[in-house]
């Protein structure tokens, strides 16, 4: 990312100099679909971020903003919606740290960023968290990382209309160069687990497809875990969630429930607990059995939770082809990334067979990313 370029352009639209913050994008090693069962996940934030310069404009809620990447500008008060998609990020923000009772005032800003849209690393959360912090550092309003990231969350919710879980928001806050974050979704306890895989590289994978299933199947997959959760509660009531939950005590439910919210439900559970075994592995520096669990945990969303596609299938195969350590689809599947987990002497082989055997299938190329875990939002 060229961040004089952001500091240039702000000067000339703005005829002033802004100071520069940042928030990055995150992957999630393991443990998906586990956020709203009340679960744990294992996300690290990355290399790849969102950037703006920004400064107080002295107006008491007129806001200016220039989306550099696309080129376009949005000019707004506090009391209109913003005409740009892209401006009710902002919007939202400001009004989720209102709610808080502090103060905001007018800015200017300019913003990019290097997160690959649409690729599963929340280019979205990386922008509410850049946003918030800058705002918060700004005017000196005295909020902790937690809030920001419920600021980000509630942006979400209320400004874009989607519901999402803490965790995108949370890594995007919290990250830290070297660490993943072992993130509990009910509590929203962390600790940092290390990471530094040295002799191995993380590669996404990008099928570079979006099937029109997601939103429905998702909402459906979440209302099968519910109807679980809410049969084994009649036996078990201290049972709230499927994190509550024993492969036993869904047993003894197997005939009450449907087979589709069986398997659903099974999935969560070993997902819950195949998320402990990686975060054990990891503490030991054991690579090999991470990669063993990241493979386990794609037959489970391929076979029992069916959020794979064929594309993210296939490219599974192909890393398990090449000896890749471990591989699986990442976010909420249909379409979107895999993330491998590679041994440098293999890393060449494993990305040019994997884009040309693709392009062969699919008639398309996939896009590879390479990632660094990294720090969390900051000012530069």
């Amino acid at each position: 990312m060229e961040l004089n370029l952001l500091k240039e352009k702000f000067k000339s639209l703005y005829g002033t100099e802004g100071t520069m913050y940042t928030s990055p994008g995150r992957i999630n090693l393991i443990g998906e679909h586990t956020d709203y069962n009340g679960g744990f996940v294992l996300p690290g934030a990355i290399d790849k971020a969102m950037y703006c310069v920004i400064k107080p404009n002295g107006t008491p809620d007129r806001i200016k903003a220039y989306a550099m990447d696309l080129s376009e500008m949005d000019e707004f008060g506090l009391d209109d919606i913003p005409i740009k998609q892209w401006g009710k990020y902002i919007f939202g923000v400001c009004h989720e740290i209102m709610k808080l009772g502090k103060q905001v005032q007018g800015f200017d800003c300019v913003f990019a960023g290097d997160v690959p849209l649409g690729a599963g690393m929340s280019s979205s959360a990386a922008l509410e968290s850049c946003f918030g912090f800058a705002i918060n550092d700004m005017y000196n309003l005295g909020l902790d990382r937690f809030q920001l990231a419920k600021v980000g969350q509630a942006t979400e919710h209320n400004y874009v209309g989607v519901k999402c879980g803490i965790m995108d928001q949370f890594a995007s806050c919290f990250g830290k160069e070297g660490s993943l974050i072992r993130l509990d979704c009910r509590s929203l306890e962390y600790k940092y687990i290390p990471f530094n895989p040295e002799g191995y590289r993380l590669v996404l994978l990008n099928t570079c497809v979006a099937h029109e299933l997601a939103s429905s199947a998702y909402n459906k997959r979440r209302e099968s875990c519910e109807n679980a959760a809410s049969y084994i509660r009649k036996y078990h009531p201290e049972v709230e969630l499927l994190r509550d939950a024993t492969i036993e005590m869904l047993k003894e439910v197997a005939n009450e429930v449907s087979a589709e919210d069986y398997m659903r439900a099974e999935f969560v559970i070993e997902e819950i607990a195949r998320m402990g075994e990686a975060c054990d592995a990891l503490e030991r520096g054991d690579y090999e059995t991470v990669g063993k669990k990241m493979y386990e945990t794609h037959i489970g969303l391929s076979r029992k939770y069916e959020v794979s596609c064929e594309e993210l299938d296939f490219l599974n195969d192909v890393a398990r082809q090449c000896g890749v350590t471990g591989s699986r689809v990442m976010g909420g599947g249909f379409g979107g990334c895999t993330i491998n987990l590679v041994k440098n002497e293999l890393h060449d082989d494993f990305i040019k067979r994997a884009t040309e055997s693709y392009e062969q299938k699919f008639r398309i190329k996939p896009k590879v990313y390479e990632v660094v875990i990294s720090d969390g939002a900051r000012k530069l």
